[in-house]
């Protein structure tokens, strides 16, 4: 028999490591050539490993959740044959992408958007079985009051196993059985138990955001700014829009949105921007690659419309479905998932009346729609029912100064409260 170590092949330009993120095998399993062994996430994507033999795997790297060098051994397979074999070194990157990674961003997500089921979580340990509850009824044999009797069935405690400080069982020995069971030995009726405690190992996609979100509030000064906007006649548009759309996709708030975000951002460069920490250098981008984050199973993503400048509001409402959709599939290219210029970032229908949201780091700010809500409102001397939403804007305070992100704010209300001025010339 021969051993076969086959080495963490190169996946990815400037990699030095990659995550484990699932085992496909266990050792003393039989692989076949070209069935997967793992899957590894880097910074960029989450790649398939292979077998390249078959054989029973003998050895592997690690557990899920350790990170891997390049080169390295992952798995060593015993294969027909004589002697030891390594896997030569992989010179050009795998290709094989089945999720892409996301850079971190805060939130949650506009399509309401985003979680692919790419790869799956380990499943958790098993958690103890809960106490069983008494019901045996040896009370008839302990010497207690109605009242203690009555409490106990109620409560669903055995008397007879309640130590009595004296002859008969008090409330008081009744309480002490109470606070130093651990509620062990009964349970009341209509009571929640307490659920075990369940350790998750953070790994894979979590671990990245975590890491991206520390990394993020460490190095940005963030501040947000809030706005409320009156959506009355936008909302109105939108509703006469798909009324009317044929065989177009249904609109949301966000195409509106997001058209507004892009013609604004000519006036206000500095929204639009990525900040490099290291040189000190500041980009403001012409184009507006627009970051929508997405909850997905697997966490958040944010997937990028590329161009959003360039797209109308029935353009925008095809590729936000699109792009979410790849997103919760696992199906996003890394492309796509990547280069993002600003963020944009919403609760949906859970709302909330105002968001601090995370920037995306190296994007300079990131802007949250909030829950619509009607509420009557003064116009003039009258009193009319209106729907209002509030929006929040997070800046980093090294590019963004307060004053400018009011104004960007400000500028977009107008487009907002005044709808037709965005598809004006």
């Amino acid at each position: 028999m021969a051993r076969y170590s086959f080495r963490l092949p190169d996946i990815g330009e400037g990699i030095a490591e990659a995550e484990i993120v699932a085992w496909h095998v266990k050792i003393g399993e039989r692989v076949e050539e070209d069935a997967q062994l793992a899957d590894m996430m880097t910074d960029k994507a989450t790649v398939e490993m292979e077998s390249p033999v078959s054989g029973i795997v003998v050895e592997l790297a690690g557990e899920v959740g350790d990170l891997i060098p390049i080169g390295s051994t992952l798995a060593v397979i015993e294969t027909d044959g004589d002697g030891d074999v390594e896997a030569p070194p992989a010179d050009t990157p795998v290709e094989k992408q089945i999720e892409a990674e996301t850079p971190g961003a805060e939130e949650v997500s506009v399509a309401e958007v985003a979680t692919p089921a790419a790869v799956a979580a380990p499943a958790p340990a098993p958690a103890p079985a809960p106490a069983p509850v008494v019901t045996a009824d040896h009370s008839r044999a302990v010497l207690a009051s109605p009242a203690v009797r009555a409490r106990a069935k109620d409560l669903g405690v055995d008397l007879g196993q309640v130590q009595a400080e004296g002859d008969r069982v008090r409330h008081s020995d009744l309480d002490a059985f109470l606070r130093y069971s651990g509620g062990q030995g009964y349970h009341a009726p209509g009571a929640s138990r307490a659920r075990a405690d369940e350790p998750i190992k953070v790994i894979g996609m979590r671990r990245k955001i975590a890491e991206n979100m520390a990394a993020s509030k460490r190095a940005i000064p963030h501040f947000t700014y809030v706005e409320e906007m009156d959506v009355t006649a936008l909302e109105e548009m939108r509703a006469d829009l798909n009324a009317n759309r044929g065989g177009r996709p249904k609109l949301t708030m966000l195409p509106f949105l997001i058209v507004a975000i892009c013609r604004t951002i000519p006036q206000f460069p500095m929204i639009n921007a990525r900040y490099d920490d290291e040189g000190g250098v500041v980009t403001r981008y012409g184009a507006v690659h627009l970051g929508m984050a997405t909850q997905t199973d697997a966490g958040l993503m944010v997937p990028v419309i590329r161009d959003a400048q360039d797209k109308n509001v029935w353009q925008l409402a095809s590729e936000i479905t699109r792009l979410a959709e790849a997103a919760r599939t696992g199906k996003a290219k890394v492309e796509e998932l990547t280069g993002g210029t600003l963020t944009v970032t919403s609760l949906g229908p859970l709302g909330g009346i105002a968001t601090t949201p995370v920037i995306n780091r190296p994007e300079v700010a990131i802007v949250g729609p909030n829950k619509i809500v009607e509420r009557p409102v003064f116009d003039g001397d009258e009193i009319r029912r209106a729907k209002l939403m509030n929006l929040s804007i997070s800046c980093d305070h090294r590019v963004v100064d307060g004053w400018d992100a009011a104004s960007y704010v400000q500028a977009l209300k107008k487009l907002v409260e005044t709808p037709v001025l965005l598809f004006a010339d």
